[in-house]
């Protein structure tokens, strides 16, 4: 589904507004998981959110394109519409505060694993006065990290 289904401008707005309450819906919860540190748990949610935010986006796009689209649906809906898009572009943001912050403390745990490890392979070889201090050969420390945190 990549468009949304509608007959005429009313069922379009009618549409859209679903889908734009639905995503907010969607973010809003993701966000609340989020900042209950259960960033598992929104995992879920990741596959109707991307599809939706999909659609929405081509939506706009051709809206974009074709301001007629929406020309003669109710003016009362259109309101109601942009309300929605100003209640999902309010979750839209506090949802990149939450993700950028999450981002952070992710990046800084794995450096500090990152350091932990170079620290010990660094570490000398042998105990009591005659040990040596091992010759730390450069190796390269590969780490992947997931970036739909």
């Amino acid at each position: 589904m990549s468009e949304l289904h509608a007959a005429n401008p009313t069922e379009r707005v009618q549409a859209l507004l679903k889908l734009t309450q639905r995503l907010t819906e969607l973010l809003q919860e993701e966000t609340r998981l989020f900042k209950a540190k259960r960033p598992q748990d929104a995992l879920g949610l990741q596959d109707e959110k991307t599809q939706l935010a999909n659609v929405y986006r081509a939506e706009v796009a051709r809206t974009k394109q074709d301001p007629t689209r929406f020309a003669t649906a109710p003016a009362p809906m259109k309101a109601m519409l942009r309300e929605a898009t100003q209640a999902f572009h309010t979750a839209l943001s506090e949802n990149g505060h939450v993700v950028n912050a999450l981002k952070v403390v992710t990046e800084g745990v794995v450096k500090a694993i990152a350091d932990e490890a170079a620290r010990q392979r660094s570490a000398g070889a042998g105990y009591g006065p005659g040990a040596t201090a091992r010759q730390a050969t450069p190796q390269g420390f590969a780490v992947a990290v997931n970036r739909t945190a």
